[in-house]
């Protein structure tokens, strides 16, 4: 079973992505769902212990989290700490139990790929990328978005740049639907025939 793993900075077309991988029926593990998942459940008391005030009726208030974290971004690290290791004993158990179904790939979703260090975690790594232009259009177009908070996101990920260099493969999401299904497909054809790395824009 190949694992690929995807990751893409913010407003770089990485869920549609994964979205197109899940349609060629590739199964996908979404790191982000997991933590929404995790912050309607076992994450809600150790992070608002760690936060007090941003558990509200049962489950996290993402917003105020964001809030807290806005005024003190040292403690990104410490909301990781507890966060991180949940995320991963579902990932562990998603790829246990497709192993046990027979699934020749599977897709791990993992927005902070690089940046957590989870390149160990996956077989190949590919990079949804476009130009910064249309990121920048794309991400400052979401409701609620601000300058600050696009500074404060782009500030916690790697460049795209040096994300393009790690990459086994690249994915441009700046072309449309249609081409970034045909860049997936073509990955999912250089993994069968076991070619583990090239750019697939070439």
């Amino acid at each position: 079973m190949i694992r690929i793993g995807l990751t893409g900075s913010i407003g770089m077309g990485k869920s549609t992505t994964a979205g197109l991988f899940a349609a060629e029926g590739v199964p996908v593990n979404d790191a982000d769902a997991v933590v929404h998942d995790l912050y309607r459940g076992e994450a809600v008391t150790p992070v608002d212990a760690a936060f007090p005030g941003v558990a509200r009726e049962g489950a996290i208030d993402r917003a105020e989290l964001a809030r807290q974290l806005a005024q003190a971004p040292e403690r990104f690290k410490e909301l990781e700490g507890i966060v991180h290791p949940l995320v991963r004993a579902r990932e562990d158990a998603f790829l246990a139990a497709q192993r046990a179904a027979g699934a020749a790939f599977v897709l791990l979703d993992i927005p902070l790929l690089f940046e957590s260090g989870a390149t160990g975690r996956v077989d190949v790594v590919v990079v949804a990328s476009c130009d910064p232009e249309i990121q920048r259009q794309r991400v400052l177009a979401r409701p609620g978005m601000t300058e600050d908070k696009f500074a404060l996101i782009l500030s916690r990920q790697m460049p795209d740049a040096e994300k393009r260099a790690r990459a086994d493969f690249i994915i441009d999401t700046g072309h449309g639907i249609e081409e970034a299904r045909r860049q997936v497909r073509e990955i999912l054809v250089n993994l069968s025939r076991g070619k583990r790395s090239g750019n697939n824009n070439a």
